[in-house]
């Protein structure tokens, strides 16, 4: 048997990080077993569907390394409606399904209760189709479903608990739960790795499998991930989408290392790892059904980590798109980055080329190098009003007067006279290094933190260095 799983998501909003979980869970499983991964997109909801997400998703998908032409697909549900529609019938044929017009108001008359579910009214009352009228399957009476698990094991459900449940609507339009199956079956899917809030409907598809004559597949439902209160990642209320990792410069082997420690761990406690060993160690009976805790935090030490390893040309190569404003490669289709503060004519190659050794020890994500690199780039730098505020003391005007003056008389414009001439000036005045360049770092990158102040001095240069300490000077009166 070759080994068939599918990533099924639906083009309505932002690829949820959830979702590229569980797509790098199939990815991998696919190809330990030399199997085939399908991309199937469930474009049903048509009020929702939207083409810039169907780009989304294979632009995502692209990001993590599952990329077009590596996988079967992209298949759309919405062109399987006429296998949807004859499923649907072959179910009413043979019995299985029956047309009900029961309304909701009817149910809660009948039972008492709005929370009871169907109660079978029009199991044997002979319906034909007709407007209004829905298609029901007829669940068994008595027994159970159990459902083979990878992950969970064999969670049983008696069957006399499951509703005869919707497969088509009253406008005859097979539900999703139908749709689902039937896709799978005519993919010839063999695993169903999805995630857990799909396990409720798992004993309906299994039971609309059987009824179509067509042996389920394998599942495995992956843990929910969570947010820091336990709460399910929502779209309203959290950052889930991939999309704004990545534009925030996120590294995509950084997020995929993250993603997969989702519910599951490499050996000898490690988890920053290569993929290779994670393409290796995987395996679906290993992963913790428990939720797993997306936290932010630590996705963000994970990728600071992933930046100081890389290569120094392939950080300076990382860094362009948010330095240019130009999204080409190694950004992404459809890129959110937004256009650095300086004229493109004012970037210079050479000069962040420079400065990268320093910056990339002190980011965690990529488009934090806009702010520690902006003063080098433009004209006048932005001045922080509270680093102002703070490091403009009484005695800030006499020290960068001695400053200018000695800065202005080195005959070597590098980094350790550079120090040594702000060190003597603050020795003079009881003041520690610390304390004395504070004032000329606000003056020179408008910033108290940053760059180491005297790489970046000479970086920028003696002549804006001294015009931007002799603008601070004019501005202290």
């Amino acid at each position: 048997m070759t080994v068939r799983v599918r990533f099924a998501p639906s083009p309505t909003g932002m690829f949820h990080v959830g979702g590229a979980r569980s797509a790098l869970q199939n990815w991998i499983y696919a190809k330990q077993h030399g199997g085939v991964f399908v991309l199937r997109v469930e474009d049903t909801d048509a009020a929702r569907n939207r083409p810039e997400w169907i780009e989304g998703i294979l632009s995502a998908l692209d990001w993590i390394g599952i990329r077009r032409g590596s996988y079967e697909g992209p298949y759309f549900q919405s062109t399987n409606a006429g296998e949807h529609r004859a499923a649907a019938d072959r179910l009413h044929q043979s019995g299985r399904a029956y047309y009900c017009d029961c309304a909701r108001a009817d149910v809660q008359a009948r039972t008492g209760s709005e929370y009871r579910g169907y109660d079978g009214f029009c199991r044997d009352r002979g319906l034909d189709a007709g407007a209004g009228r829905a298609l029901r399957f007829r669940t068994p009476d008595t027994g159970s479903t159990t459902v083979v698990d990878l992950i969970r094991g064999e969670p049983t459900f008696e069957n006399q608990l499951i509703e005869d449940f919707v497969i088509a609507r009253g406008d005859g339009s097979p539900v999703f739960l139908l749709a689902n199956v039937v896709d799978d079956i005519s993919q010839g899917i063999t695993h169903v790795i999805r995630a857990e809030e799909h396990l409720p409907n798992t004993p309906k598809q299994q039971l609309l499998w059987a009824a179509l004559g067509v042996k389920p597949p394998v599942w495995a439902h992956v843990p929910v991930v969570v947010n820091e209160k336990r709460q399910k990642l929502s779209k309203r209320r959290d950052k889930v989408a991939l999309e704004a990792y990545r534009d925030e410069g996120y590294l995509a082997d950084a997020m995929r290392n993250y993603l997969m420690l989702l519910g599951w761990a490499p050996s000898n406690d490690r988890e920053i790892v290569p993929w290779s060993v994670i393409e290796e160690e995987f395996r679906l009976e290993g992963v913790n059904p428990s939720p797993a805790f997306f936290d932010e935090r630590k996705l963000r030490a994970f990728n600071g980590e992933y930046i100081r390893a890389l290569p120094v040309e392939d950080f300076i190569a990382a860094c362009q798109p948010w330095l240019t404003g130009t999204p080409s490669a190694p950004a992404p289709t459809g890129s959110g980055i937004a256009p650095p503060p300086w004229r493109a004519t004012d970037y210079d190659p050479t000069t962040f080329a420079a400065v990268a050794p320093l910056a990339q020890t002190r980011i965690a994500v990529l488009s934090e190098i806009v702010a520690n690199v902006d003063f080098l780039f433009l004209d006048v730098p932005v001045i922080d009003d509270a680093a102002w505020a703070k490091a403009m003391k009484d005695g800030s005007a006499d020290l960068l007067d001695a400053t200018i003056a000695a800065f202005a008389a080195l005959p070597d414009w590098s980094a350790e006279p550079l120090k040594a001439a702000l060190e003597q000036v603050g020795a003079e005045r009881g003041l520690k290094l610390g304390r004395a360049q504070a004032p000329v770092r606000v003056a020179v990158t408008g910033r108290s933190v940053g760059l180491p102040l005297f790489e970046s001095l000479e970086v920028l240069g003696p002549e804006r260095t001294l015009r931007r300490l002799r603008d601070a000077r004019a501005r202290l009166g």
